[in-house]
């Protein structure tokens, strides 16, 4: 699907937090540091689009989308932790997610790797 201007829009401002790094639990509406699930909120709310603050209850949200109709803005969910949702990013396009990684902080990677795809779970359109 082409990315809407809402979409580019979105992937734009959450790329300006590239390199910032992870914290987990890191308080909503902060800048300094990101989980997830605050990054995600943070770059949504910045476009108008309210999301509850944990990654299990952003997959609550919108509508479910199947893996093969990804566009740029929908948030994809991943199991890095074993036991159900545990991760969530942001399909960048062309196979890639825009994310509050662990060991890297705010940075963008391939959705097309072993990890990735064995981690998938599900994805969300709520824009």
């Amino acid at each position: 699907h082409a990315a809407t201007p809402a979409a580019l829009s979105l992937i734009s401002s959450g790329t300006q937090f590239l390199g910032v790094p992870y914290r987990f639990g890191a308080p909503a509406g902060v800048t300094y540091a990101f989980d997830c699930s605050s990054f995600i909120q943070y770059v949504f709310k910045a476009s108008g689009i309210k999301l509850p603050r944990t990654s299990v209850a952003q997959a609550t949200a919108g509508k479910k989308v199947a893996k093969g109709y990804l566009s740029t803005g929908d948030l994809v969910f991943f199991n890095t932790g074993g036991a159900g949702i545990s991760h969530v990013a942001i399909y960048a396009g062309n196979g890639k997610i825009l994310h509050s990684s662990s060991t890297k902080g705010v940075t963008i990677a391939s959705m097309n790797t072993t990890y990735w795809q064995s981690k998938y779970v599900t994805a969300r359109r709520v824009l």
